[in-house]
């Protein structure tokens, strides 16, 4: 059984969640989001491959093509996973400058103060 991008998206998937999970500092957790985000456009445009298939431009009838609807999209979710990335890094920064701290246990912390 040999690696594709189907399973290599689900591992990068499962590989950003796992760091989610158990990373305490905002930065890490905003960057393992990003590895997700990163998963998940490898896995929808590996769903749209197609092997031996050819361009979706027609010339001579049907023939076996590759959807390009998915690699349409992902374009448009890279963009807007970026956007959201250098945003969340924005709000730990201006957390950081309140708080004087990114880590999640420290603010839980002092806000309970």
């Amino acid at each position: 059984m040999g690696f594709n991008g189907l399973t290599v998206g689900i591992i990068i998937i499962l590989l950003g969640l796992y760091g989610v999970l158990t990373r305490k500092n905002t930065i890490k957790m905003v960057m393992c989001l990003y590895i997700m985000s990163s998963g998940v456009v490898l896995f929808f445009v590996s769903l749209g491959y197609v092997t031996d298939g050819q361009a979706a431009i027609f010339e001579d009838g049907s023939r076996l093509m590759v959807d390009p609807l998915p690699q349409a999209i992902m374009l448009t979710t890279i963009v807007i996973g970026l956007v959201i990335t250098s945003l969340a890094l924005a709000l730990a920064l201006k957390i950081y400058e309140e708080y004087k701290t990114v880590d999640v246990r420290d603010l839980i912390n002092k806000q309970n103060d």
